[in-house]
């Protein structure tokens, strides 16, 4: 995909850098920066940007347009995270360079690895591309809203220790650990904790054979808020839980907490802002500014001190085989994109 793009973004006649992202993460691709240089010296830079990858991949994909919306007819997902904001991007750039219209300095910045942690977006060297704001095209409809505010999310790593022992001969002897677990989980806060805090147990695993006392589980579990207090709160209940449960079964837990991202707010009056909601309002859609609990890659670049929102795509249903994406949206996201570059343009 890295090579297809570069060679289509060179064919249209930008400027198209491969940095080594992927090298620092230890993938196979790296992120694609491509510029369209600008006429207008006091413009500011701006950036749109969107990720390579997708939840699942995406080998064999066939799609199939019905009734103007775009559906996976294979047995892969779409993809429409994000190929639904990469190219309204694209076309952006494309048709500003066809328009004419004077602008500034326009960077397509296109990251690997976001869907495993935003771990592209974190190895880009930012400062380097002297840039001003921008825009992630990375979330669901309505085209024409923003997210300007998002949570803070948490991960957590938990490994049981049990003790085996034949389950036949002498149970006695060996500690379960999925009883562990259970006897945690059991009364623990999970799922909708507040309006915008969460809760999640995600994958759970562990024990060797069937006549075998469990010796370990391992979960993995998240949280996320808004409120970096109430996360706290949510995270050491969750850890206390794992601690008491260990003691109450006379074993041990190993749990290892990192801190996934942090959350954002751009203010309404920032000017990152300010051009998309002219851009939006100019085209009729509703310049909503959303919260939301997800992560973007505009966590890492709000976090690296480059003002950025995330502008709604059509993508729906993402992250299951029933994604689909309408060719109304899509146009509607390249439009407004294409407006908010030449909004952008216009700030001195």
């Amino acid at each position: 995909m890295v090579a297809w793009t570069k060679a289509y973004l060179t064919g249209i006649g930008l400027e198209v850098h491969e940095d080594r992202g992927g090298e620092k993460i230890g993938g196979n691709a790296n992120n694609v920066i491509a510029w369209l240089r600008g006429n207008l010296p006091d413009a500011p830079k701006v950036f749109l940007s969107a990720h390579f990858d997708t939840v699942e991949p995406t080998a064999g994909l066939v799609v199939e347009e019905r009734d103007g919306v775009f559906f996976s007819i294979s047995d892969t997902i779409l993809g429409a995270d994000d190929k639904g904001g990469m190219a309204p991007a694209i076309e952006a750039v494309h048709a500003l360079m066809e328009s004419g219209e004077p602008h500034g300095d326009i960077c397509l910045l296109f990251s690997c690895a976001e869907e495993i942690g935003l771990l592209g977006a974190d190895a880009v060297d930012i400062d380097d591309l002297n840039l001003d704001f921008g825009y992630v095209l990375d979330t669901g409809p309505p085209v024409g809203s923003f997210v300007t505010r998002t949570a803070t999310h948490d991960n957590l790593e938990i490994l049981i220790h049990g003790r085996p022992a034949h389950a036949g001969k002498d149970p006695e002897n060996g500690i379960n650990a999925i009883q562990v677990a259970a006897t945690a989980i059991q009364g623990m806060c999970l799922g909708r904790i507040g309006p915008e805090t969460t809760a999640n147990l995600g994958i759970i695993e562990g024990g060797t054979a069937v006549n075998v006392v469990c010796p370990f589980v391992k979960i993995r579990a998240e949280a996320r808020s808004t409120s970096v207090e109430e996360l706290d709160a949510q995270v050491a209940h969750m850890i206390q839980r794992f601690e008491e449960a260990a003691r109450q079964w006379d074993t041990t837990v190993d749990i290892e907490h990192r801190r996934h991202y942090n959350s954002y707010e751009v203010p309404a009056e920032a000017m990152v802002v300010q051009v998309a909601v002219e851009a939006s309002r100019k085209l009729g859609f509703e310049p909503v500014l959303r919260t939301t609990l997800g992560g973007s890659d505009a966590n890492i670049y709000n976090a690296k001190g480059l003002h950025c929102i995330v502008l709604a795509t059509g993508m729906e249903k993402i992250h299951t085989h029933d994604e689909c994406i309408s060719r109304e949206s899509l146009l509607n996201t390249a439009r407004l994109s294409y407006e908010i570059l030449l909004g952008a343009a216009q700030v001195k």
